[in-house]
């Protein structure tokens, strides 16, 4: 078994990706959520394929979308190798990009915590700090059926930080 691979990314594809070393091309399999986030990590100005691999070794991929959706650097700083700056970038770059490709911290919990999610991301969108997102969230998911829509649980959440 190899325990580790240094080297150029020659290829990716849909679940493996091709590292050269020294003229040898090593197939490196992963999970597609996993390769395609480490992709994502590497149109981040600054970030190679060391740092994509520690950020997506350290967490799950639901996580660290939540994450950058949420704007907590302290996720990303708590990665070794990852400064406040580069924890920044990643955020700012990959925000939008994360929100827009449906992403797995959506999907990552059926109901409740992937409707908190949504609501999160949208009261942040709106302004509000990440802390207050999740208050509000988690207050308006208790009181509202699991089948509402976003509509209906942001208006929730709204409700709840106009309480306040």
């Amino acid at each position: 078994m190899i325990a580790s691979v240094a080297g150029v990314v020659g290829a990716i594809a849909a679940d493996s990706l091709v590292v050269e070393v020294g003229g040898l091309g090593y197939r490196v399999f992963a999970a597609p959520e996993e390769l395609g986030f480490f992709t994502l990590l590497l149109t981040v100005t600054g970030v190679g394929p060391k740092v994509a691999l520690a950020i997506v070794g350290s967490r799950p991929v639901a996580d660290l979308q939540l994450a950058i959706l949420q704007r907590d650097q302290a996720v990303l700083v708590a990665i070794p190798g990852i400064g406040k700056k580069l924890a920044e970038r990643v955020i700012f770059e990959l925000r939008e990009k994360v929100a827009a490709a449906g992403t797995a911290a959506a999907a990552a919990g059926e109901g409740e915590a992937g409707g908190e999610t949504e609501v999160v991301a949208a009261l942040q969108a709106l302004g509000y700090s990440a802390a207050e997102a999740r208050s509000a969230a988690r207050a308006a998911m208790a009181g509202v059926p699991v089948s509402s829509s976003l509509e209906d649980r942001v208006k929730a959440a709204l409700r709840t930080l106009l309480k306040d």
